[in-house]
């Protein structure tokens, strides 16, 4: 067989993985691992930190961690995984440097905030009522409801990258959703 791969161009020959690429430093591997995730990390990033120039420089800094730290990832893993970890600890340093930003399951208040017209004004009004119910959420809800329904990751995915236990993102998952319905009720939505 190997022989046969010599001599005949037409032999196929497995062509390296994009993870493979990666850890040999090859810039287009990169490129392509960036253009994949770029548009769900920025926007688990965007929800997190509620701000487009924190959320710019969490995602270069979330690759260049990746850049650096290639040779530690097990590829027995979920790329995502380790990816969206990596993400979720520069955002939490972040959030932790914020005077006024709430990381704790406390209790808060959350502020007032192809089909026809009438369907996409609708449509567009329930979207930007749901987005600020959800931004005024604390960071943690805000972060495991993104990564369970934007994301669509399992709970134990949620629970590895955020290095909480399963149990906890459970919680979070739940009372984020029904802080969100409470305040959907209290404005009359539901």
């Amino acid at each position: 067989m190997i022989y046969q791969a010599a001599i005949d161009e037409s032999f196929p020959v497995a062509e390296p993985t994009q993870f493979e690429r990666l850890r040999r430093g090859d810039p287009a591997a990169l490129a392509e691992a960036i253009g994949q995730y770029r548009h769900r990390l920025y926007r688990y990033l965007l929800r997190l930190v509620r701000d487009p120039a924190s959320a710019d420089d969490l995602f270069q800094q979330t690759w260049l961690h990746v850049v650096r730290h290639l040779h530690r990832y097990d590829a027995a893993r979920s790329f995502d995984t380790w990816l969206f970890a990596i993400a979720h600890n520069a955002a939490m340093d972040l959030l932790r440097r914020r005077p006024n930003e709430s990381l704790e399951d406390r209790e808060f208040a959350l502020p007032a905030g192809g089909p026809d017209a009438l369907s996409t004004v609708l449509a567009g009004e329930r979207t930007a009522i749901l987005a600020a119910t959800m931004a005024a959420l604390p960071a943690l809800y805000r972060e495991a409801l993104t990564l369970r329904f934007e994301e669509s990751m399992k709970l134990e995915e949620i629970a590895e990258v955020t290095h909480a236990p399963l149990s906890t993102v459970k919680s979070r998952v739940q009372r984020g959703l029904e802080a969100m319905k409470q305040k959907l009720r209290k404005e009359d939505i539901l």
